[in-house]
């Protein structure tokens, strides 16, 4: 049994809805698809989202939120590219033409947007922008104003450019791939250093059931979910900002998933959350780049969605 925490009525509607389409639905429900980001540790969100989609569970979603590589698996989750999302990590994304740390502080960006976007999406793993922009189930992609660190989800997203530029915004880390993305006059950073899970925010846009799909392990959250940022996390957000944020990301994605699993939660209200995680780690972060490692992570991602629709919990 994979790590399933909260209500599994949430997969029995998915399962009931197996193909239905929105405007076509037999019951009063809304639900949303939650997807985290977390760099390279997306490979396991990427196994999840095939497996989902091979077992047609796409087609019971009203609409997707995602940050970060949690957004870029998600386009292509909702375009019919789940295979290829998957495949993009240990193929495409786990290489020094992608991740190189050897390259900062040089005119070149240590994690690169043009490789992400041009090379991958434009190029070995088309995205089908226009299916993205058309389509019937919206993708919310959180992204987090540099100014002052919130969260929001991007607007104007109207134009296959202007999907491009979203992709990048959400995942633009503090540092590593350069400047802020500038979209809609504002400038933006990686969605994952104000939202990493946009769990309270589906639940405020209506969403009466929500699938969240966590890309750490159990053992890799933190213990200490209140503790507050670190020392060195505020130092390093004091010098860059945002960047002391994404480093403490066990700690953030722990406080996260309390929606889910604490029932009494003042957040949560009467909608049903259920989250899934890798059933065990495979000891990536998320700057990987051992190509065999993110298969691996990408391969228990897709074991641990299997297990979770196989269950009749």
């Amino acid at each position: 049994m994979p790590p399933l925490r909260g209500d599994l009525e949430v997969l029995r509607v998915l399962r009931d809805r197996r193909g239905t389409r929105p405007g076509d639905r037999g019951d009063p429900h809304r639900v949303a698809l939650v997807v985290g980001g977390g760099g390279m540790r997306g490979a396991y969100v990427a196994g999840m989202l095939h497996a989902l989609d091979r077992a047609g569970l796409r087609d019971g979603v009203d609409e997707v939120y995602g940050s970060s590589s949690g957004a870029v698996s998600a386009a292509s989750f909702l375009t019919g590219r789940a295979d290829a999302g998957a495949a993009a990590f240990p193929e495409d994304l786990a290489s020094p033409a992608f991740i190189d740390l050897r390259r900062l502080g040089t005119r070149r960006p240590a994690v690169s947007l043009d490789h992400l976007v041009d090379g991958v999406l434009d190029g070995t793993k088309p995205l089908p922008w226009e299916v993205l922009r058309d389509s019937p189930v919206p993708l919310h992609v959180v992204a987090t104003d540099a100014a002052d660190l919130t969260p929001h989800v991007l607007t104007a997203l109207d134009t296959v450019d202007d999907w491009r530029r979203g992709l990048r915004a959400t995942a633009a880390i503090p540092l590593l791939t350069g400047p802020p993305v500038q979209h809609a006059g504002r400038r933006w950073v990686d969605g994952s250093v104000g939202e990493p899970l946009a769990t309270a925010r589906a639940l405020r846009g209506g969403a009466t059931h929500v699938l969240v799909l966590v890309c750490r392990p159990e053992a890799e959250l933190h213990g200490d979910v209140d503790a507050g940022p670190s020392l060195w996390a505020r130092a390093l957000d004091r010098a860059v900002p945002g960047l002391g944020s994404l480093a403490q990301g066990a700690r953030r994605y722990g406080a996260d998933l309390r929606l889910v699993t604490d029932a009494a939660h003042p957040g949560r209200g009467p909608g049903h959350l259920l989250a899934l995680g890798p059933v065990r780690s495979v000891g990536i972060g998320a700057l990987s780049t051992d190509a065999r490692r993110v298969a691996d992570a990408v391969a228990v991602g897709d074991e641990s969605a299997r297990a979770a629709v196989a269950s009749r919990a």
